[in-house]
């Protein structure tokens, strides 16, 4: 398909989205665009995309089969860490795209913003590469000062940290995802960043700066859906996260709008069938589902924790259920027992429907906000806790083995395309696991 083709099927796509593209304030790409790849899954031509044959080998024992399995996965992450990495740019941030030009693809081709560096740095460090250890440290430290400057130069009594505008985070998610993904990522490197580090008191600073951003710009509603994008229910989930994370890892949180974001997330879930609304949501069921999905963890994951301690007290039998009622003889008080009972009964019946391919086919093919969603779900798994979890990984790293570019990357074929804002998402789904004991902090927050 010639490249003119394909930009004709992207343009008609982002109508599809709901958005026009527009002329940009600022001039954030050249104007010669790249070749794009086809639309259907890349090839596996090269001998070492064939090795993707292997994340399911056949006729093989168990042994054998994960033995080569994670040899497979092994790979397929070190060339999109590698990718990812080529990809940034000289000021230590990455270019998530231009939302009026999402045909071209090349990560070159555009300027740094603040989500996407968050993003692809947040990537690399669940990957196991911190500002103080790991192969690509150094990439982290430049994204950790890109993004420290960031804060600090912006306007404080602004609610966005950056001026920039039209990048396909900001118009597919919505404006205050700089702020959110941001602190996100701050939030980890103030966790691993030694205090006696000349940056951490900066770090410290520009990550209590964002927290204020997104604490002060939430609606009435517990969303963000002021100045949303497409789907502004990704932003407001992504908003909730980086403040569950951050009252997860001890920093000051107002615990009444962590609620009230929780509970919006729930909102947007019918908690006896799994169905989720899709007015938020561009009208992708998925988009809401994995933020719906990702809102109830913390409280599902304190309704077995509650259980599970009120039978080793012997307060419950040992086949006891995790019921409402159960949850007042744990010692729950009546409101606080419905509240976690709902959570476990909203947490069952999406369960159910995680090999429902209608809703993980999301908008019908791959976009940003699909392994966005993706994501949000392999964290909410770990988060809730029980088997789930090992059964949806090993289907997620099957589906993104099957649709990684030859060179490692990953990219979108609607709305949000950019490779490097696909990639980090792509590999924070495969690398989850690597966060088990940080995930689960989140819980214990609770």
């Amino acid at each position: 398909m010639s490249t003119a083709a394909f930009a004709a099927r992207l343009l008609s796509r982002s109508l599809l989205c709901g958005t026009i593209a527009t002329i940009l304030t600022l001039n954030l790409v050249a104007d010669e665009p790249t070749t794009l790849p086809a639309e259907s899954p890349a090839t596996e031509s090269t001998a070492e995309h064939a090795d993707k044959e292997n994340i399911k080998p056949q006729g093989k024992n168990k042994k054998q089969q994960k033995k080569e399995q994670k040899k497979a996965t092994t790979k397929m992450v070190n060339q999109g860490l590698r990718w990812l990495v080529a990809a940034q740019h000289s000021d230590g941030g990455w270019g998530g795209g231009s939302h009026a030009k999402q045909q071209i693809l090349d990560p070159a081709k555009f300027p740094s913003d603040p989500a996407t560096t968050a993003f692809a740095a947040s990537a690399l460090m669940r990957a196991g590469h911190t500002p103080t250890e790991g192969e690509y440290r150094d990439s982290v430290v430049k994204a950790m000062h890109y993004l420290v400057k960031a804060v600090e130069n912006a306007d404080p009594d602004a609610d966005r940290i950056t001026s920039i505008q039209g990048t396909q985070p900001q118009t597919k998610l919505g404006q205050m995802i700089d702020t959110a993904m941001t602190a996100q990522f701050l939030t980890r490197v103030s966790e691993v960043l030694p205090k006696n580090d000349r940056w951490h008191k900066r770090v410290e600073s520009a990550l209590t700066a964002c927290l204020e951003r997104i604490q002060r710009t939430q609606s009435k509603d517990g969303s963000w859906s002021t100045g949303g994008g497409w789907a502004p229910v990704l932003q407001s989930a992504l908003s909730c996260n980086s403040l569950e994370f951050a009252r997860a890892l001890g920093k000051n949180v107002d615990v009444k709008k962590l609620e009230k974001a929780q509970q919006y997330q729930k909102r947007n879930v019918n908690a006896e069938t799994g169905a989720a609304s899709s007015g938020a949501a561009a009208g992708v069921e998925l988009y809401a589902f994995s933020g719906g999905l990702r809102g109830n963890a913390a409280d599902a994951a304190q309704a077995e924790q509650t259980i599970e301690e009120a039978k080793k007290q012997g307060k419950l039998a040992a086949d006891a259920d995790v019921t409402e009622e159960n949850l007042r003889i744990a010692g729950q008080d009546a409101q606080k027992a419905k509240l976690l009972g709902d959570a476990v009964v909203q947490n069952q019946a999406q369960l159910s429907r995680l090999d429902d391919e209608r809703l993980l086919s999301g908008f019908g093919n791959n976009g940003g906000e699909e392994f966005l969603s993706y994501l949000m779900t392999s964290e909410s798994l770990v988060i809730a806790g029980g088997d789930a979890w090992e059964k949806w990984n090993a289907k997620m790293i099957d589906r993104l083995a099957k649709v990684q570019n030859p060179d490692g990357s990953w990219n979108g074929h609607h709305c949000i395309t950019s490779p490097v804002f696909c990639t980090a998402a792509a590999l924070q789904v495969i690398t989850t696991q690597n966060d088990i004991k940080l995930l689960k902090r989140i819980a214990s927050a609770k």
